[in-house]
């Protein structure tokens, strides 16, 4: 696999296991469906990021964009972090009543939904919460988690 500082989507994509790609593919088709104007789509970290532009906010608290949605193949499971969940309370809420009304089961860290295939999701609530805070909203609700 190339460094990870130089991987592109499409590199990204062609090194997982056919399995696991077919499964990233259709979350990542959901988040981009749903996804508003003004995200990014890179690869940080090992992961599939969607995030504001430094160009847009530089002023973070790492110095480093701004993280909005990240979707990653790991070791046991594929794993989808929805910043907004962690930072938008009425987000965490819809987010849980949307796997309950589904009848799925929401395996959560803060942020991270733990799942094996995109069936494992409630693919609506999902694709609402993804398109639920644009760039600026959720400029806002980071800044006012840090107090600001």
């Amino acid at each position: 696999m190339p460094d990870r500082a130089t991987v592109t989507v499409a590199q990204y994509l062609t090194q997982l296991p056919a399995d696991r790609r077919r499964e990233v593919r259709r979350v990542r088709a959901l988040i981009r469906r749903h996804l508003p104007a003004g995200y990014e789509e890179v690869v940080s970290k090992g992961m599939l990021v969607y995030q504001v532009p430094l160009a847009r906010f530089a002023d973070t608290y790492n110095g480093h964009p701004l993280w909005y949605v990240a979707l990653a193949s790991q070791k046991a499971y594929l794993s989808l972090h929805l910043m907004g969940v962690y930072g938008h309370r009425p987000l965490a809420e819809r987010l849980t009543a949307g796997f309950r009304a589904a009848g799925k089961k929401l395996d959560m860290g803060k942020a991270c939904i733990r799942f094996r295939t995109a069936d494992d999701l409630a693919l609506d609530v999902i694709g609402e919460i993804v398109g639920a805070l644009a760039p600026d909203r959720w400029i806002a609700v980071a800044n006012a988690a840090r107090g600001r």
